[in-house]
């Protein structure tokens, strides 16, 4: 196969994966459709003939037709097989794996022949969790992809680190293929048509909905409220009040549907002290803002709501588990962990008001424990502490990814 001449490098993703190469173990990719998935493979493959050109490389992409009549386990067992060689490491690529029926089975035995080394992509979460865990059990590695991280945006776009590059990235996303259209209105038609793609393809045909009206109603309504603590019957009776019965059940439903889809992140409540997860009461966020902001349109008045969702992405990008935290009455925007440390976040728009300084920095003050805190804000600052809680300005925490 030909490998794109052009493939913009994402090697945060590749070093992750790069101690598992050539090894009996199946390489996920993982992510929303149009996240740069497929050009992860071909970064592999790329790195793979450079160490070997003569290199066996099998890919199946299941978005191209010619991959249409591999439907099922046996088609892709057979397929690959007959593609191999023998006595030489055969490297096996298989892109939205997630098409094929019953794939584990064919993976399952494949990995059989120690010379096949296997990578993988796939845009449901359920899928790729569930079957490989049952079938596969510490058998495969796993890594999710996101959008592009904010320095990602700036090396794809070949623009400065400022503040105007930053409100492109927070109003446009980080979809890779922005890179080749204007950041105007243009982008945004673009924008929508992955994100309808991804709902009718991978949430309403996939699940069998017969009223998609329901789950657009849904979208917008955790558009228009990112970030907001909500429980699944509250999100029932406020749709209730405009007219539309969704049963708490089917909004649950409903949007773990959109999770394995990955369009959102339904973040679990935590609580501090108790140290357990509360069983109700959770947050959501975008995995795009550029896909929020096509659903409920793009506003000033939402700039909070925007930068907490960019600093909870830039989070679960930077690798942490990041949950919503609770102590007592006071609200902890983000508590991470990763590598068995720990990390607190709150963020704020800005800072000029004493009240909002109080809330910020004392509710991570009450937090009786020596792991690093921090607040984000959109505020410019170049200062010390607030009483050891470190303030940075976004643009400086979206340059890092450990703290």
């Amino acid at each position: 196969m030909k490998i794109p001449d052009e493939i913009k490098p994402r090697n945060v993703y590749i070093e992750r994966i790069r101690p598992f190469m050539a090894k009996n173990l199946i390489k996920v990719f993982s992510g929303q459709r149009r996240v740069g998935k497929s050009y992860l493979l071909f970064q592999l493959m790329q790195i793979i003939r450079q160490e070997n050109k003569n290199a066996n490389i099998i890919y199946i992409n299941k978005e191209d037709l010619q991959f249409d009549f591999i439907k099922n386990a046996d088609d892709l067992n057979r397929h690959v097989i007959s593609q191999s060689q023998k006595d030489v490491r055969n490297y096996i690529f298989i892109d939205e794996i997630q098409d094929i029926s019953e794939f584990e089975k064919a993976l399952r035995s494949l990995l059989l022949d120690t010379n096949n080394d296997i990578y993988i992509t796939g845009s449901n979460a359920k899928m790729l969790s569930g079957e490989l865990a049952t079938y596969l059990s510490g058998r495969y590695i796993e890594c999710n992809v996101y959008s592009l991280s904010y320095t990602e945006f700036l090396s794809f776009h070949n623009i400065p680190d400022e503040d105007e590059s930053l409100e492109l990235y927070i109003k446009f996303g980080g979809l890779p293929y922005l890179i080749n259209l204007p950041l105007t209105d243009q982008a945004f038609e673009y924008i929508y048509s992955v994100y309808s793609t991804i709902v009718y393809r991978d949430v309403v045909s996939r699940y069998n909905l017969r009223n998609s009206g329901f789950l657009e109603k849904l979208v917008l309504f955790l558009a228009d409220n990112t970030g907001s603590l909500f429980s699944a019957k509250k999100i029932s009776d406020f749709l209730r009040s405009q007219n539309t019965r969704i049963a708490p059940n089917q909004i649950q439903q409903l949007s773990t549907y959109l999770a394995n889809a990955y369009i959102i992140h339904e973040v679990n409540r935590y609580d501090i002290a108790g140290r357990r997860i509360f069983e109700i009461g959770n947050k959501f966020y975008f995995e795009n803002t550029g896909i929020r902001n096509v659903v409920v349109g793009y506003s000033l008045k939402d700039r909070g709501k925007l930068l907490e969702n960019v600093v909870y992405n830039h989070l679960v990008y930077s690798g942490y588990d990041v949950k919503v935290g609770s102590l007592h009455a006071q609200e902890i925007d983000f508590v991470c962990e990763k590598d068995n440390e720990r990390l607190y976040v709150q963020v704020a728009l800005r800072l000029d008001e004493k009240t909002t300084v109080d809330r910020e920095f004392g509710n991570l003050l009450s937090i009786k424990d020596n792991y690093p805190k921090m607040v984000v804000t959109g505020d410019h600052f170049d200062g010390n502490t607030y009483e050891g809680i470190k303030h940075l300005f976004i643009r400086d925490f979206l340059k890092r990814d450990t703290w």
